[in-house]
């Protein structure tokens, strides 16, 4: 006979994914504070990269898809089309690719670093892709300044604290028992 409901394992991961997206809601309205760099530090790949490391690619992914698209409907910020379009695929991207990623790869402190980097580099890719299609279907213009001023130049503050803070992080909640990935 077929076991009916969830496990334990996969309520953990269901809670821990909704506290990521919570985290994501509220972590931009911190950021927001610091008029300069507020927006640069990119609020939400941080929890939906958390989220692929800990809960696993499938949540990851959902995390960091639902993300932009929940917080552009409940505050209007980012602007739902084509910015919060955008980052739904490069978040999912960075959730799904890190969780996978790190599950698969040998599970040594440096390789993190190497999941985070493939994970960052292959969003940022599907975000200007995306940024391409939808430029293309509205017929406005998405060129490879605008892509590198977008994916690097802007996101330069982002980028290093991710490099700096993720790793780390991992690390702990992999010591304290926390992954579920």
């Amino acid at each position: 006979m077929k076991k009916r409901g969830m496990t334990t394992m996969q309520i953990h991961q269901l809670t821990y994914a909704a506290l990521y997206l919570a985290i994501a809601q509220a972590l931009p309205f911190i950021t927001g504070q610091i008029p300069e760099i507020g927006a640069m530090l990119c609020p939400m790949h941080i929890p939906a990269l958390l989220c692929g490391f800990m809960c696993g690619w499938p949540w990851g992914l959902a995390v960091g898809f639902i993300a932009p698209l929940l917080r552009g409907v409940l505050f209007g910020m980012p602007v739902l089309f084509p910015t919060a379009v955008a980052m739904a695929f490069e978040l999912s991207v960075y959730g799904g690719m890190a969780g996978w990623l790190y599950h698969v790869l040998p599970r040594k402190k440096w390789m993190i670093y190497v999941v985070l980097v493939i994970a960052m580099v292959a969003g940022r890719l599907v975000w200007g892709a995306v940024h391409l299609i939808l430029a293309g279907l509205t017929g406005s213009e998405f060129t490879i300044a605008l892509f590198l001023a977008g994916a690097v130049t802007n996101a330069l503050p982002g980028i290093v604290l991710q490099l700096v803070l993720i790793p780390p992080l991992v690390m702990a909640m992999d010591r304290a028992g926390l992954s579920m990935n």
